[in-house]
């Protein structure tokens, strides 16, 4: 299909992370062995919680649904990358690349809100426990679980929005592993501003209110914890934030650094390490952080065992 004298694009070429067919050989044992690791991990967390009256609460609640966003994120990127290795040349068609960049928008700005609302919820715990049924009704759960998705759909639209008033009819080689916005907007002939400037707008108001909700609970929550005066009531309530701190610290970390700090001052291959970390390893890793890291979840998975043993 022509325009002018320019061939419109009808399919991406992804570059993806290296061309040397050994590294390929290896990286394809690596992503496949995290990306099984991912789905059994965060299922299994969802099982867990599900299957455990104990853990019938607002932070497990928010906890399954990070899992099921977790797998959708990794979902959206992982399973072209693994194909990426075993193929010398990986295409994927103009709207299939839109599809693909609008669901890891999609389950990457629901993350960002759960986090936040996770961030809320042990505010409300340790710093007003008296109205926590109040504070965290089901309703109250259900608007927050609402909102986070609700705000992925939004963000994601403006995302989608300006990809789709962009005209692809020069190169059509991405220099990444999946569909991110940066590469597709180099490759477009035409320059709409409005378009480049709204993503921006959009994912760094989300990425600035929901990491200032979580700021503000948790400097509300040390000073509660300081104030306290038994020494085990301290390590208690610090011990039910440790596995939240450690996800937002490695989901906004590496988020920071390739959207908000300046492109110039890192380099493509930079920029690809770290987007494997935050779209691929971080989706992995959050099973690990909250089962090992909690006590609760750790009771509940040996009660489940023992009882899984028993009916056996």
């Amino acid at each position: 299909m022509e325009t002018g004298n320019h061939t419109m694009v009808t399919e991406f070429i992804i570059l993806g992370l290296t061309e040397d067919p050994t590294l390929c050989s290896i990286f394809f044992v690596v992503f496949l062995g995290i990306y099984v690791a991912t789905i059994l991990g965060n299922i299994s967390i969802i099982m867990l919680i599900r299957r455990s009256p104990q853990l019938h609460t607002p932070m497990y609640l928010f906890l399954s649904h990070l899992a099921f966003v977790d797998i959708g994120y990794s979902t959206s990127v992982t399973p072209i990358t693994i194909v990426s290795f075993l193929k010398e040349r990986t295409t994927i068609p103009v709207a299939g690349c839109i599809a693909q960049h609008g669901s890891d928008v999609i389950f990457g700005t629901a993350e960002c809100f759960l986090l936040a609302a996770m961030a809320y919820d042990r505010y409300v715990a340790i710093c007003s426990p008296l109205l926590y049924s109040t504070h965290m009704s089901p309703k109250v759960c259900i608007i927050l679980l609402v909102a986070s998705y609700l705000g992925g759909c939004v963000n994601a639209s403006s995302f989608t929005s300006c990809l789709l008033s962009l005209t692809f009819c020069g190169p059509n080689k991405i220099n990444h592993f999946f569909c991110d916005l940066p590469p597709l907007v180099k490759l477009s002939c035409t320059h709409i501003y409005a378009a480049e400037i709204s993503p921006a707008i959009s994912a760094g108001s989300i990425i600035v209110i929901t990491l200032f909700i979580i700021v503000v609970s948790y400097l509300y929550i040390l000073h509660s914890i300081m104030n306290m005066h038994s020494t085990e009531g301290r390590h208690k309530a610090f011990s039910t934030c440790t596995s939240h701190l450690t996800a937002v610290t490695l989901f906004y970390g590496t988020v920071t650094f390739v959207y908000v700090i300046p492109k110039s001052s890192h380099s493509p291959d930079h920029i690809k390490v770290v987007s494997v970390f935050y779209t691929v390893v971080i989706p992995m890793l959050n099973p690990l952080i909250y089962s090992l890291r909690n006590k609760e979840v750790k009771e509940a998975m040996k009660k489940l065992m023992a009882k899984t043993h028993w009916s056996c």
